[in-house]
Formats: C-alpha cells, structure tokens, sequence
C-alpha cells in the first residue's frame, strides 16, 4: 500500500466548509477500485494549510483509476472552489512503524 499526501492552502474563513465538503467528497473515494483509506489533517501552525492523505493500493490506483474517473472531477468540482492553488502531491510508503501501530 501507498500514500498520497496533498497538501492543500485553502482561503481564509473557509475552513468549516472546506472539511465539510470533504467529507461530503468521502464516498467518492471510498467507491473508487484500490482505496483503502482517507483521513484529513489540518495544521496547527498554519490553519488554513490542510494534509489529504490517502491509503492506496497503487500509485496507478490513484493516478490513472482515481485521476481518469468522474469520481475525481467530482472531487475537484466539491474542493477546488477552497484553494489557493493547486495542492502538491507525493506518494509515499511505509518505512517503518513503532510502539505497535
């Protein structure tokens, strides 16, 4: 498995409808073949900087199956409005994991 992480600038004020419409975005995710998981972090430092992190399978589960459905335009057409600009994305993979997580 792998992680998507975006980091996303969103505009001042908007921050309770941002998470809201993630969370009305979730399902479009959930339904989309190879996604395990999807949580949404909000920084403390900076409250308007916000971290997508994704669980999927693959990259080409997020980058052609995810990336190349409506599920995605939908997902843009619900968050996009929010940002500042576009998010930066990586992948990454476990390294390592302590204290039995």
């Amino acid at each position: 498995m792998i992680f998507e992480i975006a980091q996303i600038e969103i505009r001042p004020g908007t921050e309770r409808e941002f998470e809201a419409a993630v969370a009305e975005a979730a399902p479009l995710f959930e339904g989309s073949p190879g996604c395990h998981s999807l949580k949404l972090m909000r920084s403390i430092e900076h409250p308007l900087r916000y971290r997508l992190i994704v669980g999927w399978e693959t990259i080409e589960a997020h980058m052609v199956d995810f990336r190349q459905s409506p599920a995605f335009e939908s997902w843009r057409a619900l968050v996009g409005p929010f940002f500042t600009a576009p998010p930066v994305v990586e992948h990454v993979e476990e390294a390592y994991t302590g204290f039995g997580n």
